[in-house]
């Protein structure tokens, strides 16, 4: 039976919570990792990364919550809030097909300013504890979008991309962080998409998606979050979707993007890990 784990977006306190939450689920003697495959969007693609290394689940909830451990985070303002309603300003009142969204926030993103490449690059990799493709266990799938053509791409080892990169591409939000250069092509946050992606575990017979923001999407899609779903059930799988609790859900705050954070998303996720009691539905 294929099972996949599905990691969604969340920023810096996406990550410090879902590790929190399998870190949690672990204590309770439930392996989530234990699938596979992995996708992973934007935050998600880090967890994916990190789960990827090999490194026991404790180990990776201390890189959240140790300070000499956490990594070289650089500090930015996404308020929840405000950011859907800003996007949709940078979009317009035209109600054009999602391709056309997508290159359109693409070329938002190449035009922003930010930190470079270089700096942004840094962080990701002070982020995951291997560099190297994982060469045991479940397989990664990371997403991220081409800014140029507004087409998405999944990232495997067997692309021959660097996982660094690929990570990085997956969580270049538009106007917060830069786009990343992979062969020649720039490629912006998998979010653009869709926060979750969860509709690329299709044909798997049991699914877990792991959602930092809920239904949220910080971007317009074309399939949201529930639709994917379904078409999950349709197609015969098994699915659950876990979303934060009241007390994660304080601790991720409004502003996803700031480190300090990460302990108390960390903290509130393993503890909603630990009394989760995981609900399937479908097939």
């Amino acid at each position: 039976m294929a099972e996949t784990l599905v990691l969604g977006g969340g920023g810096i306190a996406g990550i410090a919570w879902t590790t929190g939450l399998l870190a949690g689920m672990a204590d309770a003697g439930l392996e989530a990792r234990a699938v596979d495959e992995i996708v992973g969007t934007s935050a998600g693609a880090t967890v994916a990364a990190q789960l990827g290394s090999g490194l026991d689940l404790h180990v990776l909830f201390a890189r959240q919550t140790e300070p000499d451990l956490q990594a070289a985070e650089i500090a930015a303002q996404v308020n929840l809030t405000t950011f859907a309603r800003d996007i949709a300003a940078v979009l317009g009142e035209v109600d054009v097909h999602p391709p056309e969204r997508r290159r359109s926030l693409g070329r938002f993103a190449l035009d922003a300013e930010t930190v470079t490449e270089r700096e942004r690059r840094a962080v990701v990799e002070s982020r995951l504890p291997s560099h190297a493709w994982p060469s045991l266990g479940p397989e990664l799938k990371i997403v991220a979008v081409d800014a140029n053509s507004g087409e998405p791409r999944v990232f495997e080892k067997a692309t021959g991309v660097g996982l660094v990169e690929a990570v990085a591409a997956s969580c270049a939000v538009p106007g917060i962080w830069p786009p990343v250069t992979i062969n020649g092509s720039r490629y912006v946050d998998g979010a653009v998409r869709s926060n979750t992606s969860a509709d690329y575990a299709l044909g798997a017979s049991r699914v877990l998606v792991v959602a930092p923001l809920g239904n949220t999407e910080l971007f317009p899609v074309e399939k949201t979050l529930d639709e994917a779903i379904e078409e999950l059930r349709v197609s015969g799988a098994q699915v659950a979707l876990v979303t934060p609790d009241a007390v994660s859900t304080e601790a991720i705050g409004t502003n996803p993007a700031d480190p300090s954070t990460r302990k108390p998303a960390a903290e509130a996720g393993r503890m909603q890990g630990r009394d989760l009691k995981i609900e399937w539905s479908g097939a």
